[in-house]
């Protein structure tokens, strides 16, 4: 009785695993929306693979590799195939490279599969709520496919696809923080009028002057320890203008045609942009390949006369870990946000989501429900490729954006991230100012 007894367990987990999200997760996350518990276990894949790259950057997983049998020893081949697999492939950068390639031509593959998708009726929004299992399958058999892709120009090539892709994670994460600031100082002043409270105006005012205050630690640091009198110039340039650049988006934000067109504008959204600029400017001075204007970058002895012998790989510096970090928060925020602003909204393929009904949230009560039956909450397509340049973006930053070099066999700075990181910055700052601006120049569009 014990044993058909867990069969029928086992049964039922399986159903689970091939059936839709509810099912899955309806202990986990009562009376939640079914489009939102999709995305968070979509998120959870990636996740997982992330983790799994991180396993593979730490010290001392090589060795233990070597201690496991048939893994790094050589054996017979079949069918061309290796009967062993190089330890080196599934270790560092390399393993880093083809877990994300995994991940991203998993998403990519979704990406084009939800094209068009308008409400839960269409077939295909079953496999985008369901089947978890088979989609489990479907990502481990690429991944270890991904391991067995040869070495040749595959990192090379795939470093580029990695920085344009993270160019535009960082464009979707500047969108992100503007949204977040609008929404945060629209919140607070309301709850201080609302309440006649002076308490909210004291924590806005609070906030706006420690995140110029970092802002402005951060400054001091840069060309503290980026920059050197007599040299250093980039560095110096960049830091100069960002922090221009910034001033000028803090006076527009205050201007008095500006606070007319929008009452919620404000000097706190121009200092988490600004905060958030700096965080984007050091992320890039930390990528100049000079020794002398970049204390991250790593540095060996050697009698070579080739340059690129004196560079290192270095995993795990502050830039890689607060990257991470901020990766982290800005996937999940993008799996379960639904922004208030109908443009953030247009930008991000996204739509707010209704209240429930009280006869609705009787009966899903419980768990999770389908809340896109009329139409979809937000486009299963962009989602995928948010998480598509996710996947490329965290591949750079867990190797400190540094280039594969195919001669020496080692990673190396190139001033390519840097003018990424620098131009998206610019471009970020723009947008925040666009968002400004666009009432003004645009007085016929509703900017709500």
């Amino acid at each position: 009785m014990g044993a058909c007894l867990g069969v029928c367990s086992l049964l039922s987990c399986a159903s689970c695993l091939c059936g839709s999200a509810p099912c899955i997760l309806c202990a986990c996350c009562p009376s939640s929306r079914n489009s939102t518990i999709s995305r968070l276990a979509f998120t959870f894949l990636l996740f997982l693979g992330v983790l799994v790259a991180v396993i593979m950057l730490t010290p001392g997983v090589e060795s233990q590799l070597y201690k496991l049998p048939w893994v790094c020893e050589e054996a017979p081949s079949t069918l061309g195939i290796p009967g062993y697999m190089d330890c080196g492939a599934i270790l560092g950068h390399r393993a880093v490279y083809r877990m994300c390639f995994a991940l991203a031509a998993f998403f990519f593959f979704f990406t084009l599969l939800m094209i068009c998708v308008k409400s839960s009726k269409d077939p295909r929004a079953a496999i985008q709520n369901g089947f978890w299992f088979f989609k489990f399958l479907i990502l481990l058999g690429i991944t270890v496919g991904a391991f067995y892709i040869p070495d040749g120009s595959f990192t090379n090539v795939w470093f580029y696809f990695g920085v344009v892709g993270s160019f535009l994670f960082i464009l979707i994460q500047l969108i992100l923080v503007i949204d977040f600031a609008h929404s945060w100082n629209q919140s607070w002043l309301w709850k201080a009028e609302e309440r006649d409270s002076r308490c909210w105006y004291a924590g806005l005012f609070f906030f706006t002057f420690l995140f110029y205050g970092i802002a402005l630690a951060a400054i001091a640091l840069m060309y503290t320890y980026y920059t050197h009198s007599g040299a250093c110039y980039e560095g110096k340039v960049f830091i100069s203008l960002n922090l221009v650049f910034c001033v000028c988006v803090s006076i527009v934000a205050v201007l008095p045609k500006v606070q007319e067109a929008q009452p919620n504008s404000g000097l706190l959204q121009a200092s988490v942009i600004t905060a958030y600029t700096m965080f984007i400017t050091w992320l890039a001075l930390t990528n100049i390949p000079d020794q002398q204007c970049n204390p991250n970058l790593p540095f060996t002895n050697t009698t070579s006369l080739d340059s690129y012998e004196v560079y290192t790989t270095q995993w795990w510096d502050a830039p890689s870990i607060v990257g991470l970090i901020v990766f982290i928060f800005c996937t999940v925020f993008i799996s379960i946000r639904s922004s208030d602003n109908k443009q953030v909204n247009s930008l991000m393929q996204t739509e707010e989501c209704p209240p429930i009904l009280e006869g609705q949230q009787q009966v899903v009560e419980g768990r999770a429900y389908d809340n896109e039956q009329e139409g979809v909450s937000y486009s299963y397509s962009f989602f995928h490729f948010c998480l598509f340049l996710a996947s490329l973006y965290i591949m750079m930053t867990l190797t400190n954006w540094y280039r594969p070099d195919d001669v020496t066999r080692k990673m190396v700075s190139t001033w390519t991230a840097v003018w990424v990181k620098i131009c998206a910055s610019w471009a970020g700052l723009f947008l925040y100012l666009w968002t400004l601006v666009a009432p003004l120049l645009l007085p016929n569009r509703d900017f709500s």
